[in-house]
C-alpha cells in the first residue's frame, strides 16, 4: 500500500522514533510502513491519521483494482 507517511513525518521534523512514540508503536513498525513492507492495522491507521490531522485516505492509497 502506498503512503506519504515519510513525507509528512519529515515535514513535521520528526524522526521515526518520535512518530512511533507519539502513536504507540516501535520505530521498526514506522520504518516498515514507510517502506511499504507492512500495512498498518485499522486502529494504527486511525492513530496516524489523527496525529497528522488527515483522513486515512489522504495518508494511504490501497491501490485497489476495479
Amino acid at each position: 500500500m502506498d503512503n506519504d507517511l515519510r513525507e509528512r513525518r519529515e515535514a513535521a521534523d520528526m524522526s521515526q522514533a518520535d512518530l512511533a512514540e507519539a502513536v504507540g508503536v516501535t520505530r521498526q513498525t514506522i520504518n516498515s510502513i514507510e517502506r511499504g513492507r507492512y500495512d498498518p492495522s485499522l486502529e494504527l491507521a486511525f492513530r496516524l491519521a489523527r496525529f497528522f490531522e488527515a483522513s486515512i485516505e489522504e495518508l494511504f492509497d490501497p491501490d485497489l483494482e476495479d
